[in-house]
């Protein structure tokens, strides 16, 4: 059964903190020498990395007025992940459940599904959702990890700088310029549940130019279920890429494209066959006068062919412009205009499903402006809306509002209010189940945009040069939710679902010793969803998603030697509610050895006291994950 019928099928965590600080607590005694790379950022250092996510332009982390965190490179780095997804895992903010072999469920603050939509993805710049559903197919988002500068997420609506489907969160994967990755990389790994290898080389062209190309090659073996029985989802991945950056400070231009290919296992029909290609292009200016100005462009191409449900060609064009200026001393205005273009061409190959008509010309266009107002030297207040058209729903209206009191210049406090939108996507229009009439589902042909309204208050603070942290607590006010409505015939999706999600998100870090830093993070979601009056529905909100009551992340990053590194994850995730998936603990290790400035091995070992566990899906046919081990080599000649 394909992904999208499944998608319309109608303490502990004591024991998490026990394990980790007896782990931790074990790698103290280890003898300390000099400082290492984890020592070379403070916290104030941290505090101060420039994000652009929030207000689209770069600010220090620490003065951010939203619910953001920073998976840095290093972080990637010391967690051992090999695949994006599983390096979100880092965010505390995100729940990150993995499915099978290949895919995820990924989101922020409720609504989690392998095809949830409330979640907007950038990758330097590009967007990577799918008209098809608006949301992301994880399986084929891939970037050389070794090159990621950051990824930041945001939990919370984002609608008024990123447009319709950032409803409740952006992650924004930021790659290093290529004149910080110059010279010749190596990677291989291999283990008992995946291998691959990467090869990426930079250099330089003209006078202040600097490009880098790389390819890469990853193979994942089958999941298994309960039973020991194999689930057939293992998959093989290649994609070889560029980037080429040249100007001045002043004035730059950038170039850059991927071409992928990924065929995943499934159990009848033969592979799912998955390819594409994208070309993006970037110009960028600051002026004596205080203002800058960008411009860029990209063009995408996706090939999905699943047997036994749809072949699919996708061409998305799309451009946007941006110009910041000081109106005054204290104002500082953002304004931008986009326009989106897709040409979506499906061919149905089974008598289960289709979506009518087969080819679709679909196209966006918005405009947005944000003022921020300095009311006084610690009060800043930010004011903007975006108004975006859709060819389904027409216009949205996306504002919001920020006020950020710098109480001192080590804490933070931040509210805002927001009203943001998920736009509707084909499988909202134009899914039909079965192929023929009559159907037992039609998409809706009025199906409108799904609104939140949303309430956040956040503080962040430095309280020490040793800790730092972030707390926040929000309100999603839901209406016009997707629904499936009981009509003459059959059933119909509507928006007659409406509802609320709750809920605080917290983390912070502590640096032990110059040596041995903790992270941790916790989440406690409450969501309460249900049919308006008017609903005809006899289901209930689970089709929307299935998310965890609570979860708990613990990161443990020391350094033994300045040449031997141990880092600890652990995390807990409570109860998955329909379908039922039971809480679970799974702690991963790592061990790094930097042989020499050109050579670092490092040893993986995953779920080290849980012998398997599932994460997501119905109890026939869901995958679990058991222990494992990878082991990587890295060379920088």
């Amino acid at each position: 059964m394909s992904r999208y019928t499944r998608a319309f099928r109608p303490c502990l965590g004591q024991r998490v903190v026990h394990v980790a600080l007896a782990l931790c607590s074990a790698f103290v005694a280890a003898p300390l020498d000099a400082a290492s790379d984890l020592a070379e950022l403070s916290l104030e250092q941290l505090s101060n990395i420039v994000v652009t996510s929030v207000s689209r332009r770069e600010e220090p982390l620490g003065a951010a007025a939203a619910s953001i965190y920073v998976i840095t490179g290093e972080d990637i780095r010391r967690s051992g992940a090999t695949t994006l997804p599983e390096a979100l895992r880092l965010a505390p903010n995100l729940q990150v459940a993995r499915a099978d072999a290949d895919q995820y469920a990924i989101s922020a603050r409720g609504f989690n599904n392998t095809i949830a939509n409330r979640l907007l993805v950038l990758i330097d710049g590009r967007i990577v959702y799918s008209p098809l559903f608006s949301g992301v197919f994880w399986e084929v988002q891939d970037v050389v990890l070794e090159d990621v500068l950051r990824i930041e997420v945001i939990s919370g609506p984002g609608g008024t700088l990123w447009g319709a489907n950032a409803v409740s969160g952006v992650i924004n994967v930021i790659t290093r310029p290529a004149a910080d990755t110059q010279g010749l990389l190596v990677a291989a790994g291999a283990g008992n549940r995946q291998r691959g290898a990467t090869t990426r080389y930079g250099g330089t062209f003209g006078a202040d130019g600097h490009y880098r190309v790389y390819g890469k090659h990853f193979d994942l073996d089958n999941t298994r279920r309960a039973d020991g029985v194999p689930t057939v989802d293992g998959g093989s991945r290649g994609q070889a890429g560029f980037r080429a950056d040249w100007g001045t400070a002043r004035r730059g231009y950038t170039v850059q494209g991927d071409a992928y290919r990924t065929d995943i296992a499934q159990p009848v029909g033969g592979s799912r066959n998955l390819g594409g290609a994208n070309l993006l292009a970037r110009w960028s200016e600051s002026r004596e006068d205080g203002s800058s100005v960008q411009a860029q462009a990209y063009y995408d191409r996706v090939e999905r062919d699943q047997p036994g449900a749809i072949r699919e060609e996708l061409d998305i064009l799309n451009a946007e412009f941006q110009h910041g200026f000081d109106a005054a001393k204290s104002n500082r205005v953002l304004w931008g205009a986009g326009y989106r273009y897709a040409r979506d061409s499906i061919e149905n190959l089974s008598p289960g499903l289709a979506f009518i008509p087969g080819s679709r010309n679909l196209s966006w266009y918005n405009v947005f402006a944000q003022d921020e107002w300095r009311l006084r030297e610690n009060l800043a207040l930010t004011l903007g809306a975006k108004v975006e058209h859709n060819d389904y729903s027409g216009y949205e209206w996306l504002p919001n509002a920020r006020l950020a009191w710098r109480l001192t210049p080590e804490r933070l406090l931040w509210s805002a209010v927001s009203r943001v939108a998920r736009a509707p996507s084909r499988i909202d229009r134009e899914l039909f189940v079965p192929a023929r009439p009559p159907f037992a589902l039609a998409g809706g042909p009025d199906f409108k945009s799904e609104v939140s309204n949303v309430l956040e208050i956040g503080y962040r603070a430095q309280e020490t040069h040793a800790l730092s942290y972030s707390v926040t607590a929000f309100r999603h006010q839901h209406q016009r939710l997707r629904s499936i409505e009981l009509r003459p015939g059959g059933s119909v999706l509507e928006n007659r679902m409406e509802g609320s999600t709750t809920g605080v998100e917290a983390w912070g870090t502590y640096r032990v010793t110059a040596r041995w830093r903790l992270d941790a993070g916790w989440v406690e979601l409450r969501q309460s969803l249900r049919p308006t009056p008017d609903s005809t529905s006899t289901a209930t909100a689970a089709g929307l998603g299935n998310d965890p009551n609570r979860w708990i992340t613990l990161r443990s990053a020391f350094d033994v030697t300045p040449r031997h590194e141990i880092d600890v994850l652990a995390r807990y995730v409570s109860e998955l509610p329909n379908p039922q998936v039971p809480a679970y603990t799974a702690v991963d290790a790592r061990f790094g050895w930097n042989v020499s400035k050109e050579l670092q091995l490092s040893l993986l070992l995953q779920n080290l006291f849980d012998r398997s566990h599932p994460e997501w899906g119905p109890v026939a046919n869901r995958a679990e994950f058991g222990r494992g081990v990878f082991l990587k080599v890295l060379w920088r000649p």
